[in-house]
């Protein structure tokens, strides 16, 4: 896609945050050309929150941004849903600091943006792109961006539970795999850690209506969407988690054990490595009509 776009009209949706367990209303509305996704904290007399990695604040289970003291949380499955259908600019408003949980999963973000439309606008869009390798390690997780002409994800995961110990997954992202094959998957936990999450003041709002929940040796909900639910889902968070670096990214990112503590901190990192990716442009060949990728400059 050449152009940047943004949504046609403003929607509007209401849910539960899934730690705070408060209710939350939630609309999507156009923004301007380079503008980006920003959130606005509307009980907060409109303070905006533009979706940078430099706004991260803590990692609790969730990934949370804040500036000037007003926070949003849990972003990563609406920012996943936005990038990976070609929104670069839309304010997110919210009357409450968390992102409403839905079902657990990005699929009802999609068609909040499938029903609000989506408008070309006159600025080009452009994309990061690797051109050298990029990788951080902590402890026994890893990361890593490497150079391709697409983005793909390569997701690992490896937990002490039976249906957890490896799973594995590679996929290329378009709108079409992330809306098939990735939006779907739910956000997991542990029975075991319920409790002590409650005790915390966390995970307040979760039920099997928008999680799921393994016992020491299977699923307490009826079914699961797809065999490998759970490492979709981590690429989920991953996608979501990476938008926060501010342009759609062209390279092929290799995750094992990941989360979003690693997920972010490795955001962080690739902005910093500028000798390593190059911002480009969509544009096509005058002559022949080819789409083409033009070197824009090496700053975000």
């Amino acid at each position: 896609m050449r152009y940047q776009q943004t949504l046609r009209r403003s929607v509007t949706c209401a849910g539960i945050g899934l730690h705070s367990g408060h209710k939350v209303s939630l609309s999507l509305k156009a923004g301007s050309p380079d503008s980006g996704i920003r959130f606005r904290r509307a009980d907060l007399g409109g303070h905006e929150i533009p979706a940078m990695v430099a706004n991260v604040s803590g990692i609790r289970y969730a990934t949370g941004l804040e500036v000037d003291s007003a926070s949003v949380e849990t972003v990563e499955h609406l920012l996943a849903a936005l990038i990976s259908m070609g929104v670069d600019n839309v304010i997110i408003e919210l009357n409450q600091r968390e992102v409403p949980i839905m079902d657990g999963s990005a699929a009802p973000f999609v068609y909040l943006v499938q029903e609000a439309g989506i408008r070309r606008q006159a600025k080009m869009r452009r994309f990061l792109k690797v051109t050298r390798p990029i990788s951080l390690s902590m402890g026994d997780k890893q990361i890593a961006l490497y150079p391709s002409d697409h983005f793909k994800i390569t997701y690992s995961i490896s937990f002490d539970h039976p249906l957890l110990a490896n799973q594995s997954r590679e996929i290329q992202l378009t709108e079409k795999s992330f809306v098939d094959q990735i939006a779907p998957a739910r956000t997991f936990g542990f029975l075991k850690e319920v409790e002590r999450l409650r005790r915390q003041g966390l995970a307040l709002g979760g039920s099997l209506d928008n999680a799921i929940v393994l016992s020491e040796s299977g699923v307490l909900n009826r079914s699961l969407r797809f065999e490998d639910e759970f490492v979709r889902h981590k690429i989920l968070d991953a996608i979501g988690d990476l938008a926060l670096i501010g342009h759609p990214l062209i390279g092929h990112l290799v995750v094992d054990r990941g989360g979003h503590a690693l997920h972010t901190a490795f955001a962080a990192m690739v902005l910093e490595n500028v000798e390593a990716w190059e911002v480009v442009e969509s544009t096509v060949d005058a002559t022949t009509g080819a789409p083409l990728l033009v070197p824009v400059k090496s700053t975000t």
